[in-house]
């Protein structure tokens, strides 16, 4: 039987309205360049306050508006760079260009670090009376404080300038995991019994994982794995780098470990991280071995690997869907958080915000990036199926929550805590799933959108709860003298994906390498974040269906917040408190209500 082989595109194959429009940043290339050797020259446009930030408020007010605007021009830089970086990795006009933007962000940050210096030379009493008499320094009440709350984890002036220089170089491990991942990795085509010839990659892979072809998902994730552990000294290595940059500087700065720095970063406690972490895995993990043990029993599986854990459970009803037929969907579930939401979704969807195409060199997953002062981007690749809707509506509310701050916040406070970040997203999901379930439908298709539902729980409190875990320990280990080795980090993440999944799910070889697949380990603690966001989304949305426009009108409210707020005092303002396990024991047992359906239906005992 003759093999047959799908073919990715090159980016220059893929049509121009799959792609975002880079054009809202810069025209063409060439301005973009001016920009970026301008931006060199305006240095000087901030540097000219050096020295001066004690004499008054109004000198210190204007050296902070003069940063924001310089910050301003260096994010469209950064960014124009970052879209065609992550478009395709692959080409060396965009390698190049990557790296002359991570060179003028380390030059500018180097340059500015006298700014938070001054700032902490002078005493709280002293901030406090520019900011009363200066009224428009309350804009940066938050910022000054949050700085001078920083106070006894500062180094000296001259040690915070040496360490603004090697921005790039402290951000290096991350651009060569990129890198790699994006233009050295090549996974080889596998076949089937069939004689069909596959390709792969990484951003295809997602998609033979939730194969119903039992022998197509576990023929890929076998090629995928064996990729994978070809790389897997060279990235351990990459990453203890990032690890051991983190416990440097931790100790630099007087934290008692790496993880009560990134922590504070958070403006999170060590009781907020380590019960979102311990309060779902130990009350969550019952339920997914259920689920497991659901899946194998309804899909006749002989045995229920760790491949298997994506393949779907009505596999014959998979309802397709374009990009147009999604968006449309999409729009309709949203129309509830009203007009000025609205009005950012539908330009969203409309205007090339959305990269969707799949080809060579893209960077896989997906995310949503938002330069101050342009529009948000968002990176995902549209495979026609209705998980993609769900992943468009997930990226469109981080537009929505960044595009509202962006409007109503400078861009000091426009970034709120990581710990907030993926409850609007989050809080989309459900609104989709709301919507769909609200049309007449029979039950295969209730079904299907429980399905879905679950889908979103389990990439956040399991999924990415598991990368936190794994993330906990090795700081721990770290902390403790140990040296991060590919060995290490294997038996690591398989041992936390055996005590989640118990006798349920096979864990093997291939298992322990999928740490190799996240980038979210090189950006702190960020993984446990994502069920802090969809544990206050989960609650909120509650709080829509029982209240109605107040609920919803808190939300919208929050989110227009920015930064301006600590975690938990935005999570209260949004009317959720995350102070106790309490609201996360309640998401938790709403997952295992949705396996309880699923059993139901598909008639399990």
């Amino acid at each position: 039987m003759s093999a047959t082989v799908r073919k990715t595109l090159t980016r220059s194959e893929v049509p121009v309205e799959q792609t975002w429009d880079v054009t809202d940043l810069f025209a063409t290339e060439e301005d973009w360049k001016k920009e970026l050797e301008a931006i060199k020259k305006d240095i000087g446009t901030v540097t000219q306050y050096k020295g001066q930030l004690g004499e008054s408020g109004e000198t210190l007010l204007h050296c902070l508006i003069a940063k924001d605007e310089l910050r301003e021009r260096l994010m469209r830089v950064e960014t124009y760079a970052h879209l065609r970086q992550t478009g395709d990795g692959s080409d060396p006009v965009n390698q190049t260009n990557s790296v002359l933007a991570g060179g003028l962000a380390a030059t500018v940050s180097e340059n500015l670090a006298f700014i938070e210096s001054e700032i902490l030379s002078l005493s709280d009493e002293t901030i406090h009376t520019y900011i009363e008499q200066v009224p428009a320094l309350q804009e940066f009440r938050k910022v000054l404080e949050d700085l001078l709350a920083s106070q006894a984890h500062r180094l000296t002036p001259d040690a915070e300038e040496v360490l603004a220089a090697y921005t790039e170089v402290h951000q290096a491990p991350y651009m060569i995991y990129e890198r790699s991942r994006t233009s050295d990795m090549s996974f080889p085509s596998f076949q089937t019994d069939d004689g069909t010839e596959h390709e792969l990659t990484f951003n295809s892979f997602p998609a033979y994982e939730g194969s119903a072809d039992t022998e197509l998902r576990r023929k890929a994730y076998a090629a995928f794995t064996d990729t994978l552990k070809q790389y897997q000294n060279t990235y351990a290595a990459n990453y203890a780098v990032e690890v051991k940059r983190q416990v440097v500087e931790a100790r630099l700065r007087g934290y008692e470990s790496a993880t009560d720095m990134l922590l504070d970063k958070q403006e999170v406690t060590k009781e907020m991280y380590h019960n979102q972490l311990d309060t779902i895995q130990e009350e969550l993990a019952p339920h997914m071995r259920r689920y497991a043990k659901l899946k194998k029993q309804v899909l006749g599986l002989d045995k229920m690997t760790f491949a298997d854990l994506k393949a779907p459970l009505d596999p014959e009803f998979d309802p397709p869907v374009t990009y147009e037929e999604a968006s449309k969907l999409v729009l309709e579930s949203l129309k509830v958080m009203g007009p000025e939401y609205m009005e950012i979704m539908e330009k969203g969807v409309s205007d090339r915000w959305i990269d969707r195409a799949d080809n060579v060199g893209k960077r896989s997953g997906a995310f949503c990036t938002s330069p101050y002062g342009v529009h948000p981007y968002i990176l995902m690749t549209w495979q026609d199926s209705m998980r993609n809707a769900y992943t468009l509506a997930h990226e469109l509310g981080h537009a929505g929550h960044f595009g509202l701050a962006g409007k109503y916040q400078r861009i000091s406070n426009t970034r709120a805590s990581l710990y907030f970040i993926e409850a609007p997203s989050t809080m989309n999901e459900m609104l989709l799933s709301r919507h769909i379930l609200s049309q007449p439908n029979d039950d295969r298709m209730r079904r299907w959108v429980v399905l879905q539902s679950l889908g979103t729980y389990y990439h956040n409190f399991v999924t990415h709860i598991l990368e936190g875990e794994l993330q906990r320990r090795v700081y721990k280990l770290v902390h403790e003298g140990t040296p991060i080795t590919a060995k290490l980090l294997n038996e690591q993440k398989r041992e936390a994906l055996a005590n989640f999944w118990g006798d349920a799910v096979e864990i093997d070889e291939g298992a322990g390498l999928t740490w190799m697949r996240q980038p979210h380990y090189y950006m702190g603690l960020y993984p446990y974040t994502y069920s802090a966001g969809l544990t206050a989304s989960t609650a909120a949305a509650q709080m829509f269906v029982e209240e109605g426009q107040p609920a919803i009108d808190r939300w919208l409210t929050a989110m227009k917040a920015g930064g301006t707020m600590k975690p938990l005092e935005l999570m209260q303002l949004a009317g959720v408190d995350l102070s106790t396990p309490e609201p996360i024991k309640k998401a938790v047992a709403y997952v295992g209500t949705l396996i309880d359906d699923l059993e139901k239906s598909f008639d399990v005992k």
